[in-house]
């Protein structure tokens, strides 16, 4: 492990406040530089690191920023590091487990949030891992060789995928968004390329004339010039519809040392005394250092932290466990396909968008099974010595949109036994997105659903924590099964769904086998569009829900055992019958039967349900109370949920009041 740490700031975090028995907190940021050898057996399966140029020892140079929230007194601290997987170079921690404000750059007081990770004494750490970010918005970057053959640069076929929502959009960057960096065409000529559009995911490709559209981008100063990483079709892009490019492109990045990068760094801060030029590992300096080694990720980082325990990454260079216990939150049954080719690891495969992107491929459970279509058996975890304890939760949108129960059931849909190393969860009518953020423009048609996941990531972070110190268990697996009814198909949810006025039932994002090529089993693809098999699908299944539409099994939040709406994981999108997006939504109830009648709604008013606002509160402070006695809540969190509550309550009544 040949590591130099580059520290450019040291500074007390939260204005140097003091977070009880752990006392004040400092950050600590700046570069690691990595030197990997290429030759060593743990990185061989690194895709086009022997195509990385290499330095005088033959090494392969790259890396990354990195940023530590750390007790001043590590003595003081839990002993504990929790590396955050950044999302898309954004850091998630603070936000989800302390209700800090999202930000890239935490300082004050104010991003400490409640303090929950602080007053417990943890050490949080990030550093970049995805090398296609560009900078910008404080986003965490890594800075990684291009791959290049012995007679010039390596090509192959790259899909680009967009699409536009507002009408009189004409210029896209290759890469689907301006911070990421796409793989320039190999030939400006449209000829070498082809461009399609469609509606909807299956309706036929239709061409767009090679003389339609350029590689070309407008400038600063409104011009048109020849771009090799950006498409521009003068007449604009349909709003809503499906673009396609498929060209030759160059230049890959070895986008695999991402993984290498958090599995060396974490290494390093967990048991070395110094770095390659001598200086301190800041996490042992004169301090008792770091006792075990966990990490979260949610969406695209909780992709990513199951093909880096799949891919072998969990393992270091000297045979170590890297993470004792991992936190996949939202990921569904995908993996993150960092390590191949020309990845686009910014990508994941929706109903309407991004379709074909690998993501949801076999294997998707944690324990072995086997892909009927090709007769291969696979499993994430298949290195019982190095493998971490796994805590996997998904809300309702990963069964919908992200084919959350295939971590669960065998590919062929049925029920698979528990798994002793890993624990999942769903939650139950609960959505992907932090109910706070700003969600998916204008392209939803029902209202979204603002129920949070926060509280019950706290809860099962600390059970994490206790398997992992005391091997003390987690509680058991809260999921939908096949065998007490709370599993179906599409069409039996639909025929158990409300029939409330006015809302349409969507299809579970479908999955079928998918052909890449004889070569992507070693990291390369050379089939654009990848062969979608429709006669060899994959069963996705969905929760089963009660008369109120909510879902039954699960962890059902004290809002969710006391609701006034019918919350969704699911949305559809306003100018079709798809899903929009990952977003969630809530149909409210009527608030008398006097509405309720006239409506023509099948459930229950609120005023039916809950004679006063004490009744309302006193419903959810006692299923709160039952998750707390569950382990799946905080005491901390009892009366935080019944507050909640409150607001939403008389957010409803001001609503209500305000009608004619």
């Amino acid at each position: 492990m040949n590591i130099t740490l580059i520290i450019d700031e040291r500074a007390p975090f939260a204005e140097g406040a003091d977070f009880g028995p752990v006392g004040a907190y400092e950050r600590i940021s700046g570069r690691v530089r990595f030197a990997i050898d290429p030759r060593h057996p743990a990185n061989q399966k690194i895709v086009d690191l022997s195509l990385a140029p290499p330095d005088g020892r033959g090494l392969v140079e790259y890396s990354t920023e990195f940023f530590i929230i750390k007790p001043v007194d590590m003595s003081r601290g839990n002993r504990r590091l929790l590396y955050d997987v950044n999302n898309r170079g954004n850091k998630r921690a603070l936000q989800f487990f302390n209700d800090a404000p999202p930000n890239n750059d935490p300082r004050t007081a104010e991003d400490a949030g409640r303090g929950f990770l602080m007053r417990r004494g943890y050490t949080v750490v990030w550093c970049g891992w995805q090398g296609d970010l560009l900078p910008g918005d404080g986003r965490l970057t890594m800075e990684l060789p291009t791959a290049a053959g012995p007679d010039g640069p390596v090509t192959g076929p790259y899909r680009a995928e967009f699409i536009i929502e507002e009408p009189g959009g004409t210029t896209v960057s290759l890469g689907g968004h301006d911070y990421i960096r796409p793989c320039p065409a190999v030939d400006p000529d449209t000829g070498a390329a082809t461009l399609t559009r469609r509606r909807l995911d299956p309706d036929p490709r239709e061409p767009v004339p090679a003389s339609d559209w350029r590689f070309a981008a407008v400038d600063a100063s409104g011009n048109l010039r020849p771009s090799d990483t950006s498409c521009h079709l003068p007449g604009g892009f349909r709003p809503g519809w499906i673009y396609e490019l498929i060209y030759p492109a160059k230049d890959p990045l070895v986008l695999g040392l991402g993984f290498a990068g958090v599995r060396d760094l974490v290494d390093f801060l967990r048991h070395a005394d110094a770095d390659a030029t001598g200086h301190a590992n800041p996490l042992r300096d004169g301090g008792p250092g770091i006792e075990k080694a966990c990490a979260w990720g949610r969406s695209q980082s909780g992709r990513f932290l199951r093909g880096f325990v799949y891919e072998g990454f969990n393992v270091s260079e000297d045979g170590r466990r890297i993470f004792d216990g991992v936190f996949s939150h939202v990921a569904g049954g995908g993996r993150l396909r960092l390590n191949y080719r020309f990845a686009q690891p910014d990508r994941y495969p929706r109903q309407h968008e991004d379709h074909l992107y690998p993501s949801e491929e076999f294997p998707f459970a944690y324990g072995r099974t086997e892909d009927p279509f090709t007769g291969a058996q696979d499993a994430v975890l298949k290195r019982p010595e190095t493998d971490p304890l796994v805590i996997h939760t998904q809300t309702a949108t990963e069964y919908w949109q992200r084919r959350g129960s295939l971590v669960h059931t065998d590919p062929l849909g049925n029920d698979l036994p528990a798994h002793e190393n890993v624990r999942v969860y769903l939650l139950s009518s609960l959505q992907h997105n932090d109910a706070a953020a700003a969600l998916e423009g204008g392209v939803p048609r029902y209202p979204l659903n603002p129920l949070p996941a926060n509280p019950v990531l706290r809860a099962l972070l600390s059970a994490l924590d206790q398997w992992v110190t005391d091997g003390e268990p987690p509680p058991e697996n809260r999921i939908p099964t096949r065998a007490d009814g709370q599993l179906l198909a599409g069409d039996a949810f639909r025929k158990e769904f409300p029939a409330v006025p006015g809302t349409a039932c969507p299809d579970p994002h479908a999955l079928y086998h998918l052909d890449r090529g004889p070569d992507f089993v070693d990291g390369v693809i050379s089939r654009e569009p990848p062969l979608e098999d429709r006669s060899r699908e994959y069963p996705v299944l969905v929760p089963s829900v009660d008369a109120d539409g909510n879902e039954t099994a699960g962890v059902r939040v004290a809002e969710v055992t006391a609701p006034l709406a019918t919350y969704m994981g699911w949305n559809l999108r306003k100018d079709s019958e798809v899903m929009a997006g990952i977003v969630g939504s809530a149909l409210p109830f009527a608030e008398t039967e006097k509405e309720r009648a006239a409506q023509g709604d099948p459930r229950l008013s609120t005023q039916a349900r809950y004679p006063s606002r004490e009744a309302y509160l006193d419903a959810v402070r006692t299923a709160a109370v039952t998750l707390r006695e569950e382990r799946l809540l905080l005491a901390e969190d009892v009366e935080n949920c019944v507050a909640a509550a409150g607001k939403r309550w008389d957010k409803r009544r001001e609503a209500a009041s305000e009608r004619p």
